[in-house]
């Protein structure tokens, strides 16, 4: 078994740390530099670094606060939120991101996968996808959950790994923020059918999710959180310390 990643997430609207419940209700939280730089200290494995806004808002992400984040970290960075373009890769790679994460700007061009894999490497490209139950299938939705494309998210997803992402983000709009625990049935559906690493987001509520989420599925590469962290309901060393006690690899 291969050791798990810990990851939270910073969703970023205004230059802001914010969280909200299914993509509703935000609420503002804390400074990301101060943030990012608090999770790099105290044990997390990566950083995951979200403009939310920026598709939606058609603008382009926040690079001055993104470079404030990368200089204070010392942990892999991954960074999403308006990247439409392999030039938006290579702004925010400058910033000092690791890995770029791309949503809606690859389902309105999935060739960018493609492009972004062969002039990066896949390593680089990392595949966020946003997915809701629909009439007993999983959708794929864009700007923040407000928008079905009417896309099967499996198939999306198996198509986005063979054009060349090296990772997925699978964040289910079903238990985002609600605190009852990773949605097992969606992500198990996604980890059958592609090779590469899958992150789990969306639904962690307490460190017995973790387990839940590692056991259930052992080859689940990492959970991401965001609330539990944020607010000081789940300390990042505890958590790796009550992994490592029930058998599960991770860097402590």
């Amino acid at each position: 078994m291969i050791t798990k990643r810990i990851i939270p997430c910073l969703d970023v609207r205004d230059g802001r740390v914010v969280k909200g419940v299914n993509f509703e209700g935000l609420r503002d939280v804390n400074n990301p530099v101060e943030l990012g730089k608090y999770y790099s200290n105290c044990g997390a494995d990566e950083l995951v670094f979200y403009d939310i806004t920026a598709s939606f808002e058609g603008r382009k992400l926040f690079t001055d606060i993104l470079t404030k984040v990368a200089s204070e970290i010392f942990i892999p960075l991954t960074v999403g939120g308006g990247i439409n373009t392999v030039d938006d890769f290579d702004r925010v790679l400058k910033c000092g991101a690791d890995k770029v994460s791309v949503n809606s700007g690859a389902i309105k061009n999935p060739d960018l996968i493609n492009e972004a894999a062969q002039k990066y490497g896949n390593q680089c490209v990392v595949l966020s996808v946003d997915a809701k139950r629909v009439d007993g299938s999983f959708h794929v939705f864009l700007n923040g959950g407000r928008v079905d494309t009417g896309m099967d998210a499996l198939k999306w997803i198996e198509d986005g790994v063979k054009r060349g992402a090296g990772e997925v983000v699978l964040n289910s709009i079903d238990t985002d923020g609600v605190k009852q625990g990773f949605d097992l049935e969606m992500l198990k559906a996604v980890n059958a059918i592609v090779k590469v690493p899958v992150i789990a987001s969306g639904g962690a509520g307490s460190i017995q999710d973790f387990v839940t989420l590692f056991k259930e599925i052992p080859d689940m590469s990492a959970g991401l959180a965001a609330s539990i962290f944020h607010f000081g309901e789940v300390k990042i060393d505890d958590l790796k310390k009550t992994l490592h006690d029930e058998g599960i690899p991770v860097r402590l």
